[in-house]
């Protein structure tokens, strides 16, 4: 007797295992390049060396499969999500661009990923809705590269448990914000540094640092945006930033505009040049998942801490258009 099974909830049990991500290509009797995304793929055999994955009946490149000879399984590495998401398409180029070596059967190998394999199909089974292929490993690469891992239908990344850094003797234990402040600080030094030698002080950082996410605003919106880190911006701060010759202000008072200076505006993106070489500096020891996942985590901080947030502070106040950020740390980095 044949159980009844729900569909989707079976689909999202499934989910729960977390498994990698893989492109398999092959080369067509047509002589065309085929490839597809597919996390199904799973070892078989170490002695001979076998591997498996299976494939839709239903999918447009299933006959190309079933009449070759040779296929490549490609293991994408953490970087690689846009890749993935262009061989899931139907319908389109996905080779277009792509830097492309040829293996067994003349199997279109691609760069980039964590491991790939060159496989001649030994078995092909009968798996219900899908054929199941058996292959043999002809020829491997292992790049050492994390991996793409995908679970309950999302992207995720590989982080490596580890022993933890023991940084609570000299800072307060491991309350977060401890944590976070002490990073923070850390990551700041060198700028401070650059601040000091001008003759500048923190107030003046966090006024250019505004400014850099969006040119020429009032005192008053100046000064509620500065506030967020802590310091009260006055006359007077204005006013030295000015016979700097960092700033400019048109008008008086409260409604009076704040304008980055051509010598200002150079300024603001050699610290911004200074705040990435600071970030590479601290992530020295992090490999790229880490770093993305740490990111990732300090978003979902900000997010979850945003809800008493004077609506001022809110992000689409900060950012605009004319942001240095978008456009000139880009150009100073190609």
């Amino acid at each position: 007797m044949t159980a009844t099974i729900d569909k989707g909830q079976f689909r999202k049990a499934l989910g729960s295992f977390t498994t990698g991500v893989t492109i398999v290509t092959t080369r067509g009797a047509d002589g065309k390049d085929y490839g597809l995304t597919a996390n199904s793929f799973n070892s078989v055999s170490m002695d001979p060396p076998m591997v498996l994955w299976s494939l839709g009946k239903n999918s447009s490149s299933i006959a190309a499969f079933k009449d070759t000879d040779y296929f490549a399984v490609h293991i994408l590495a953490a970087d690689q999500e846009v890749v993935s998401n262009r061989f899931a398409k139907s319908g389109t180029d996905k080779f277009a661009g792509a830097q492309v070596a040829r293996g067994h059967g003349e199997v279109p190998l691609l760069d980039g990923c964590s491991a790939r394999f060159e496989c001649r199909v030994a078995y092909q089974y009968d798996g219900g809705d899908h054929i199941i292929f058996v292959g043999e490993v002809l020829n491997f690469d292992h790049f050492a590269r994390p991996p793409l891992i995908f679970h309950g239908g999302n992207y995720g990344l590989l982080l490596k448990k580890a022993d933890e850094a023991d940084v609570s003797a000299t800072f307060g234990g491991d309350w977060l914000g401890n944590l976070l402040g002490r990073a923070y600080y850390q990551l700041l030094m060198p700028i401070k540094a650059d601040l000091k030698d001008k003759g500048l002080r923190d107030v003046d950082y966090n006024v250019l640092s505004v400014l850099s996410m969006g040119d020429s605003r009032t005192f008053d919106e100046l000064s509620q945006l500065v506030a967020i880190s802590g310091y009260e911006v006055k006359a007077s701060d204005i006013q030295a930033l000015v016979e700097q010759g960092l700033i400019k202000v048109e008008g008086e008072g409260p409604s009076g505009l704040v304008r980055f200076t051509g010598e200002g505006r150079a300024y603001a993106i050699e610290l911004l040049a200074a705040g990435k070489s600071a970030e590479a500096n601290a992530e020295r020891e992090l490999d790229y998942r880490e770093a993305q996942v740490l990111k990732l985590l300090l978003k979902r901080v900000i997010q979850s801490t945003s809800s008493g947030l004077p609506s001022h502070w809110r992000k689409e106040h900060f950012w605009r258009e004319n942001n240095l950020w978008r456009d000139e740390v880009a150009a100073n980095q190609a």
